[in-house]
């Protein structure tokens, strides 16, 4: 049976560079407390999830080739150390743009013979039913998308290499599904959308996660 693999995409929790629209209404003090507390309620849904490898990419924030072809150093930050005791690969993304980063991600598990799901940080709307159907879906099309009420997408999975969904999309706007679609339907790609989910982004939607508990 074939392997799963579920990728965590995640910046580093610093100030200042994470959550730059919630931290334009909260602070970047507190748009850096929210962030850790996403990134550690995404890590928990991984666990949750049932899928077979769990790996974490870190965004690289603008660094060499070099760097990015550097494993991440423990002392840096302590969660990389302490998911990789605990079975996690962690690397680096790589990729001059979000589709890049994603596409290299998923195509390097695919060609160690895996089923890869990527998922972001910042969607406490998922749950581990929605990472099992996504690696479901795989087994009858080429890609899995869960779209977002912003128009965007929060999880991705492929069973085989698929760049044109990747390539020229607007990234960080509210047509980055509508392109997906139109891409997948110009390549002749079988693709399943699951429900649609939110994530965090503005303050009023961590008000809503909180309200529900997060």
């Amino acid at each position: 049976m074939t392997a799963t693999r579920l990728i965590v995409f995640a910046r580093r929790p610093e100030l200042g560079r994470v959550k730059s629209r919630l931290a334009a209404t909260l602070g970047a003090a507190r748009a850096l407390a929210a962030y850790r507390r996403l990134l550690e309620a995404t890590i928990a849904l991984a666990e949750a999830s049932g899928a077979d490898r769990l790996e974490l990419r870190l965004a690289d924030d603008g660094a060499s080739q070099e760097a990015r072809d550097t494993p991440v150093p423990p002392e840096a930050w302590n969660l990389p150390s302490v998911l990789a005791a605990r079975g996690w690969s962690v690397a680096p993304q790589r990729g001059a743009d979000l589709g890049e980063r994603m596409h290299e991600a998923l195509s390097q598990a695919l060609s160690m013979g895996e089923r890869p799901v990527l998922i972001g940080s910042d969607c406490p709307s998922l749950s581990p039913s929605d990472i099992a159907a996504a690696f479901a879906a795989l087994d009858r099309a080429d890609a899995v998308f869960a779209p977002t009420e912003d128009g965007g997408y929060a999880l991705v999975g492929l069973s085989a290499p698929a760049w044109a969904l990747f390539d020229s999309i607007p990234w960080s706007t509210t047509r980055v599904a509508d392109r997906t679609r139109q891409r997948a339907a110009e390549a002749g790609l079988r693709v399943e959308w699951l429900r649609t989910v939110w994530d965090v982004d503005v303050e009023a939607d961590l008000l809503r996660w909180e309200a529900q508990g997060g």
